[in-house]
C-alpha cells in the first residue's frame, strides 16, 4: 500500500494546485452530469452523486452550478453528452498508468493523449495489459489533525466495515466501493467526517528514481492538466524525500 500512499499525497496536493487554477470546477462538473445521468438528480438515492457533490461544496463551487449540473445530467437542461472511458498507458521505466477520461469526443482525446504520452517518453498500451495491475476500492481522507485518537479512530473504522487503515496525512480509510458511503456515515456519525470516493489502488508497484522519477511525475501532471481527464492512477513508488523535491521543482 506504500505507494498508493505516496500517490494520494500526490492527489492531495494536485487537487490543491487545481483548485487554485479553477481547473478542478471543470472536472467536477462533468462528474456531476455523468452522475445524475447514471443514477438520477438525487443525492439521497445516488451515492455517487452524493460523492462528487461533497467535494464540490469543499472546493466552494456555486450552488446554481452543482443544479445546473445535475439538471444537464437528468435532461432538465440541454447539455453536452460525456463518455466515460479508460485508457490503459505506460510511463518511463515500466510504469503502468490507467487513465480515467470523460469526453464527448473520444477521438480527439485519444489523439491527446497519445500525443502527450509520446511527447513524455510513454504510450498507450493494449486493453487490458495494465487494468489487472489495479483494484477498484473506496478512500475516504480525513485531515490528521481531526484525529485526536488514532487507535480509537481505527476501532470505529474497522467496526464500520474499513479495509485497511494508511496513517498519514491525510489519513486514508480504505473499502470495498459498495460500502464506502456506509463506512463515511458511521464514521460521521462518531465526529470524524471525511471525502471519500472511488479510487483504483495499484496491486504492486514499480521504484522509480532519478531522471525516470521526474519524468513520470511530470508526464502524470501533464495528462492530469488536460480537460478531459479526471484521474490517472499509476503504480510507481519514490521516495519521499526525492518526491518532495520533485514535486517542488514542477510546482515551480
Amino acid at each position: 500500500m506504500s505507494g498508493h500512499n505516496k500517490w494520494a499525497n500526490i492527489k492531495h496536493r494536485k487537487a490543491a494546485q487545481d483548485a487554485k487554477k479553477s481547473k478542478i470546477f471543470t472536472k467536477l462538473i462533468r462528474e456531476i452530469i455523468v452522475a445524475a445521468k447514471e443514477g438520477g438528480g438525487d443525492p439521497e438515492t445516488n451515492p455517487r452523486l452524493r460523492a462528487v457533490l461533497e467535494r464540490a461544496r469543499a472546493a466552494n463551487m456555486p450552488k446554481d452550478t452543482i443544479e445546473k449540473s445535475i439538471k444537464k445530467g437528468t435532461g432538465e437542461l440541454e447539455g453536452v453528452d460525456y463518455q466515460e472511458i479508460i485508457y490503459e498507458a505506460y510511463a518511463p521505466a515500466g510504469v503502468a498508468l490507467y487513465i480515467y477520461a470523460m469526453t464527448d469526443n473520444k477521438n480527439r482525446t485519444a489523439q491527446e493523449l497519445r500525443h502527450l504520452l509520446s511527447k513524455h517518453g510513454g504510450s498507450l498500451a493494449e486493453s487490458g495489459s495494465v487494468a489487472w495491475l489495479f483494484e477498484r476500492k473506496g478512500i475516504i481522507e480525513i485531515p490528521k489533525e481531526k484525529i485526536a485518537d488514532f487507535e480509537e479512530f481505527a476501532m470505529v473504522a474497522i467496526d464500520a466495515g474499513a479495509e485497511d487503515i494508511i496513517e498519514d496525512d491525510p489519513i486514508q480509510v480504505i473499502t470495498a466501493p459498495d460500502m464506502l458511503t456506509e463506512v463515511k456515515d458511521k464514521l460521521a456519525e462518531n465526529g470524524f467526517e471525511g471525502e471519500a470516493k472511488v479510487t483504483f489502488i495499484p496491486k504492486n508497484t514499480v521504484k522509480v528514481t532519478g531522471a525516470d522519477a521526474e519524468k513520470v511525475l511530470k508526464l502524470v501532471s501533464v495528462l492530469e492538466d488536460n480537460d478531459d481527464v479526471q484521474e490517472v492512477y499509476a503504480n510507481f513508488e519514490i521516495d519521499d524525500k526525492e518526491l518532495e523535491e520533485i514535486m517542488s521543482k514542477l510546482e515551480g
